[in-house]
């Protein structure tokens, strides 16, 4: 499987949303909503697991519609955010902060450009 990056450096191609969505496995979509709302502490439901990766076209995860940082990639037109000539700005740094992986894989990407 190709190996899809987000704007903030997370691996779509890893995340549960994605995988069950390729499969179209509603299993895998249940299991999902009810790991992500525990950890999340939010009322997510199987249906809301459906993503086809955060800077492609088709279906997104209600949170990466709407998230600032995909948002602004996009309309910068840039591969992910280590492209970014700002990079790393505060709305990315904000961001990273929770997830720190993201900071790993972006400043891979960086080292190779």
């Amino acid at each position: 499987m190709e190996k899809i990056v987000a704007a903030c450096g997370l691996v779509c191609s890893g995340c549960f949303a994605h995988k069950a969505t390729l499969k179209d496995d509603d299993i895998l979509r249940a299991k999902t909503a009810e790991f992500w709302s525990t950890i999340y502490g939010a009322d997510i439901k199987p249906e809301d697991i459906n993503c086809n990766g955060c800077l492609t076209e088709g279906v997104k995860f209600n949170h990466c519609k709407e998230c600032e940082v995909r948002l602004c990639c996009l309309e910068k037109g840039y591969e992910n955010c280590a492209h970014c000539p700002d990079y790393c700005c505060d709305k990315l740094d904000a961001l990273l902060t929770n997830i720190p992986e993201g900071r790993t894989v972006l400043n891979e990407i960086k080292n190779t450009i």
